[in-house]
């Protein structure tokens, strides 16, 4: 009997990663570092001309541990921030595909134009992702929605949305309103007990989006921010002046690779404080919202063994 091999992960060497400058932050900090650097080589110009620059005791201004502590919850901080979005997006994807697989099983076909109907309500959904992700991010005509919309939905719908400013909650409200009518309509159409299930669903996707706005309009306190620029600032200024006498014209060298270090960690946490933009930091939006396009797209013609677009005829009085 053959044994299934696990298959290796075909991952970067370490060098590779250690080396890699997409996605690192030595594009953001390289500047600054060598400013740094060169002004450590300064202060050892200074000293070697016999100018008292050696100053030990400015070693205890700025305590190592207290900077280090700093950064370290500056850090964890952004990173709570980070992984909140992505538990908030992985809630997204979870209740979004659960509605459309609802709309598809629950709310039955009975007149002919039922299936239309039914399939533009489902094709909400995905268009719904892709319109949060473009509120996240501030778009205000994304074409991505706008094709998707044109393909799917009707011409009311598609001008009503372009002059909206929160289009996921407009869109919502489609949703809901389609519950709604295929409840009024009667038990054959949509059982009583099942308008509650759905309307769960809807209500856990406003609930995310409400998360992923609280992310977004709350940053940190701009005054930590400050100060802690200023901290690790002063702490690299004085670096040169302690170690000078002791390293001499390895100085700045020495000052370059800490300054990388402390302004490293520091722009760590300027990057994935919002995790919703298009930095290589930031989480794969697009890539989740192809996901969920395609798993209901899917959904459609596993359902429908032919899933073509909605007849715009039916969906003009929708």
């Amino acid at each position: 009997m053959t044994k299934i091999r696990p298959r290796k992960s075909k991952n970067k060497s370490w060098f590779k990663f250690a080396l890699q400058l997409k996605g690192s932050v030595i594009l953001a900090v390289y500047k600054h570092v060598i400013v740094l650097g060169l002004f450590g080589l300064l202060i050892s110009l200074l000293y070697y001309l016999n100018i008292p620059v050696s100053q030990p005791i400015l070693g205890t201004v700025i305590p190592s541990i207290v900077l280090g502590l700093l950064l370290v919850f500056r850090t964890n901080t952004a990173y709570d921030r980070f992984w909140e979005g992505r538990r908030l997006w992985g809630s997204l994807v979870n209740d979004s595909r659960t509605l459309a697989w609802q709309i598809g099983v629950i709310i039955n076909e009975i007149e002919p134009e039922d299936r239309a109907k039914k399939l533009a309500a489902m094709r909400l959904v995905p268009i719904l992702m892709v319109s949060i992700k473009a509120h996240l991010r501030s778009e205000f005509d994304n074409s991505e929605l706008e094709e998707m919309m044109s393909n799917s939905q009707s011409n009311t719908q598609c001008l009503q949305l372009k002059t909206i400013n929160n289009k996921p909650l407009q869109i919502t409200k489609w949703i809901a309103d389609y519950i709604q009518q295929q409840h009024q309509r009667g038990l054959d159409f949509l059982h009583y007990s099942h308008v509650p299930i759905l309307q769960s669903n809807l209500k856990s996707i406003m609930d995310s989006i409400g998360g992923c706005e609280r992310i977004l309009r709350t940053p940190l306190p701009l005054a930590y921010v400050i100060h802690l620029k200023q901290l690790v600032l002063i702490y690299c200024i004085l670096l040169p002046f302690q170690l000078v006498e002791d390293l001499g014209w390895w100085t700045g060298l020495f000052v370059g690779l800490v300054s990388f270090a402390l302004l490293g960690i520091e722009e760590i946490g300027v990057e994935i404080e919002n995790p919703f933009g298009y930095d290589e930091n930031d989480l794969p939006l697009d890539t989740i919202c192809n996901t969920v396009k395609q798993d209901i797209e899917e959904l459609i013609n596993s359902n429908y063994a032919i899933a073509p677009n909605v007849d715009k005829a039916y969906l003009e009085e929708y």
